[in-house]
């Protein structure tokens, strides 16, 4: 995970004042929306806001996660976005908590059986497509949840259950089950996972965005817009 990520970010559900800003968070959103469209204007956003499920959803998400942490906002507008997040989350089949920490350009790419444990951590620039589950283990050594590091691509069906650690710029395989951590720049796949090449995700991740708040996400490839 990048430093600028590491220092600027304490993300969605974490007690910092950023988290709570919701200048903060609506640089977030935005960042979101230019990995889907390419871009940051309110055309675009009410576009994909009522037709692409997954920023949707990442939208009510983040707002709920700020709301939740905001003395009058907590009883006065969260609860009614704490609803809708639930009714999209039975609509399009995404279960991911508003406390859950993500970084800057979160991509869900289609919808359906995403399940992602609260206490996971997503890095910048991920995409995350339908099928995917990023769980929880109770015992053994790799008790805990995942830990993914910036643009890393998970694949339709794929499992990552306990604290693993996805490394930057890898990539996880369709339906593959990872067990183990993966390095940075790796492409896994297969049950349990292994290693298929050194490609990562490369070719996966496109519009990304700067992990750090200073820039307000400013897109990587364009610079700011």
């Amino acid at each position: 995970m990048s430093d600028a990520l590491t220092k600027n970010i304490e993300m969605t559900g974490s007690p910092t004042a950023n988290s709570r800003s919701l200048h903060y968070t609506w640089a977030l959103i935005l960042s979101d929306l230019y990995r889907y469209a390419g871009n940051k204007r309110m055309r675009s956003f009410t576009r994909h806001y009522f037709f692409t499920p997954g920023f949707k959803y990442s939208v009510v998400m983040r707002l709920c996660g700020c709301l939740k942490q905001r003395p009058i906002m907590r009883y006065a507008l969260y609860p009614f976005f704490k609803l809708l997040l639930l009714r999209f989350r039975y609509k399009y089949g995404i279960a991911i908590p508003e406390y859950t920490k993500i970084g800057p350009g979160f991509f869900i790419n289609r919808f359906g059986n995403i399940m992602v444990n609260g206490d996971a951590i997503i890095g910048a620039n991920c995409n995350i497509t339908h099928g995917a589950m990023l769980g929880q283990m109770n015992r053994g050594a790799k008790q805990g949840s995942p830990i993914l590091g910036d643009e890393v691509f998970l694949a339709a069906g794929c499992k990552v259950i306990g604290k693993i650690h996805i490394g930057n710029r890898a990539a996880v395989g369709a339906n593959a089950v990872v067990t183990k951590d993966v390095a940075d720049g790796a492409a896994v796949g297969g049950i349990p996972a292994k290693i298929l090449s050194m490609k990562g995700s490369e070719g996966y991740i496109n519009r990304r965005v700067d992990a750090s708040y200073g820039t307000g996400f400013r897109p990587i490839e364009t610079g700011s817009l």
